[in-house]
């Protein structure tokens, strides 16, 4: 069990409490951030004052409307003896600033990137040596060097180690339904593909709502194949994780029957009425109002949405009651897909860190970020206006509005997670669903399907795969609508590997 309770509250408590009034909090004994060592001089040796902050500039991703208040940023640059740059971005223009930094040689010493697919768009950049490598120093970093070794070799580019992680669940995935209705038509949880499926025909046919109209359907979905209900859904029949065996080579997904019962699937689903009929280009906010507004009894995707979508359906029904599950068995048995288990990397610019040791006062500005009091801070906020500890856990306040403004963005900062930082908080959810999908969230590591590709490279990949790629999405789509049978199907496949998904096959086995 993880060392936390009264102690770490009562030193998390302390410590932001003091603010910015401590210019040496960063390398205090109880913050277990980098030693001066590594390139985080705390003090001057001869005078003992404490050193100048070391100036580090930054690139982060914003998924808020605003600009944080820069409270915990103060906060932050105490902690770490730092004098930080910010830069925030929007959402929806972060790549093409990214992109824009990059070729102008403006990017800040440490850039953050999105998600996995913008680390593949840099790995020839990666390889030509415009980043640094960090793997032969994080052992000399107390925090850094607790960073799970495999999640860094999925972050790996030709074996080598560039990039810091943030920790992301293996597998959020799993399945969220309207107990009130299931209750209603006397069905149970789903364990299995097949009452899956009876419960999503059930929420249509047999009036769930009790408002005598034919109103009602069973999943609600959206244009989206990985993190909609598709790729779940593809899981319970066996399909691979984005490249499987096949005889005795790696092949894509879409090339194993599992994927075409995963189409038929949906395609019967669609042709039943048990499934929104515009799926394909139903938003992921138009998704959830169908669930909130009880026009659908079925969720598929991440399962922590339980806790929103939950609050949204009382809105609109007071006694609407949500449940959640996340193993359905299938022809197989039981799995589902997993991540990389990161999502957000930092990379760190050759052309912005002049030096190793310039590098070295950088990864300990992130090892900082790793002890327990930046951590907590980052992930939680301040104790008495965005939290309160409960029993060694964290109870996050009800004003989701100031934490989305305040705490929320700074979670970019983040390195690693609840796996790797000993003692970061728990959550202590007051709603007992969110809860059960937290313990389900873990469940799912017992039952992954693991990418087999993940630190493998294709050059033709890198360059062609993202069009590549819509190629099949399209043609799955068109498959599920019925507007295309098997023989069109497999004419899109053909198409994707003449046009380059054979060389991207021939890399991955190579």
């Amino acid at each position: 069990m993880k060392r936390k309770g009264v102690i770490l509250a009562a030193a998390l408590s302390m410590t932001l409490a003091a603010g910015c009034g401590n210019n040496n909090a960063g390398n205090d004994k109880n913050d277990q951030g980098a030693k001066p060592t590594d390139g985080a001089q705390a003090t001057d040796k001869q005078t003992e004052k404490p050193a100048e902050p070391f100036k580090l500039s930054i690139m982060l991703d914003l998924h808020e409307p605003e600009v944080p208040s820069d409270k915990i940023e103060k906060m932050l640059e105490d902690i770490s003896n730092t004098e930080l740059d910010i830069q925030w971005v929007p959402d929806g223009s972060y790549d093409d600033k990214m992109n824009a930094s990059f070729a102008t040689g403006s990017l800040p010493q440490a850039v953050q990137l999105k998600n996995a697919a913008s680390l593949n768009l840099f790995r020839d950049a990666i390889k030509d040596g415009q980043f640094w490598e960090i793997g032969p120093l994080l052992e000399s970093y107390p925090n850094l060097s607790k960073l799970n070794k495999d999640v860094l070799n999925n972050t790996s580019v030709g074996g080598k180690i560039y990039a810091l992680y943030r920790e992301n669940a293996l597998s959020r995935q799993g399945v969220i339904f309207r107990k009130d209705w299931a209750d209603k038509v006397g069905l149970a949880a789903p364990t299995t593909i097949d009452e899956l499926y009876n419960l999503m025909k059930a929420f249509k046919e047999q009036d769930p709502d009790g408002n005598g109209k034919d109103d009602t359907f069973g999943l609600t979905d959206r244009s989206d194949l990985i993190y909609g209900a598709f790729k779940t859904v593809s899981s319970y029949f066996g399909t691979p994780n984005n490249w499987g065996e096949k005889d005795g080579k790696l092949a894509p997904e879409f090339m194993f029957p599992e994927y075409i019962e995963t189409m038929n699937f949906f395609k019967k689903l669609h042709q039943e009425g048990l499934i929104n009929q515009d799926f394909p280009v139903t938003s992921k906010n138009d998704q959830q109002s169908l669930f909130a507004s009880g026009k659908a009894g079925v969720y598929i995707g991440a399962m922590g949405d339980v806790q929103s979508l939950t609050d949204k359906v009382k809105e609109v029904n007071a006694s609407g009651e949500l449940d959640i599950q996340n193993r359905i068995e299938g022809p197989k048995g039981t799995g589902i897909w997993s991540t990389g288990g990161y999502g957000s990397v930092f990379l760190f610019p050759k052309s912005a860190i002049k030096s190793e040791d310039e590098l070295k006062q950088v990864l300990s500005f992130f090892d900082h970020m790793m002890s327990p009091v930046a951590a907590n801070l980052i992930q939680w906020g301040i104790e008495g206006e965005h939290h309160k500890i409960d029993g060694g856990s964290a109870i996050p306040t009800e004003d989701t509005d100031l934490t989305n403004r305040e705490v929320k963005p700074y979670l970019s900062l983040q390195i690693g997670g609840q796996g790797t930082i000993e003692e970061l908080l728990d959550p202590k959810f007051p709603m007992p669903v969110k809860a059960k999908s937290e313990e389900l969230i873990k469940d799912n590591e017992n039952i992954l399907i693991d990418d087999p590709t993940l630190s493998l490279e294709s050059k033709t990949n890198i360059e062609k795969g993202e069009r590549l790629q819509e190629i099949v999405k399209d043609a799955t789509y068109k498959y599920m609508m019925g507007d295309i049978d098997e023989a069109g199907f497999q004419k899109a496949v053909d198409k994707w590997l003449k046009d380059g998904g054979q060389a991207i096959i021939d890399e991955y086995n190579a």
